[in-house]
């Protein structure tokens, strides 16, 4: 539970900065991979991830610039990176706006289900870490080196050793 605006945006740029260490590794050419046809592809989750940001801070009555839900996945995964960049950025602009300490603790419905402000910066956040793990595998079937998130990554490691 985030208890202050200044708690939740320190680990906000923290997570977004790991976020971004994955965005930024894409390739336009890995764009496609994907576990199964069926199944959300690298692109298409990173574009996800932007998309998510904008839909449920915008729930939970924040008002900001972002990606809207039928947007497609742009080809290239510079601009997937910039725009995941650009939202980020304008949430902590706008939440620093409109929002206080005491408005995490507001109780509100989104998508059907009651929760609280802070509910939902820690869900968003928890949805990216999801999605980050999700990406990594596909980044390896891609042929690409992952970076390291939450400590060295395999690749990192072997260099480390090397």
């Amino acid at each position: 539970m985030f208890v202050s605006l200044n708690e939740f945006q320190q680990e906000w740029k923290q997570e977004a900065s790991l976020t971004g260490k994955i965005l930024n590794t894409l390739t336009d050419e890995s764009l496609d991979q994907s576990v199964a046809l069926d199944h959300f592809s690298l692109g298409e989750l990173g574009w996800h991830l932007s998309q998510a940001i904008y839909g449920l801070f915008s729930a939970a009555g924040l008002k900001f610039e972002g990606p809207e839900r039928g947007a497609g996945v742009p080809e290239s995964a510079k601009e997937i990176a910039d725009v995941y960049e650009q939202i980020s950025s304008n949430l902590l602009r706008a939440a620093d706006e409109q929002w206080t300490d005491e408005t995490l603790k507001q109780s509100i419905t989104v998508f059907g289900r009651e929760t609280t402000i802070h509910g939902i910066m820690r869900f968003v956040i928890q949805h990216q870490a999801h999605h980050r793990g999700q990406m990594t595998v596909l980044m390896r079937q891609a042929g690409l080196v992952v970076p390291g998130v939450y400590g060295p990554s395999k690749e990192e490691r072997e260099q480390i050793g090397k």
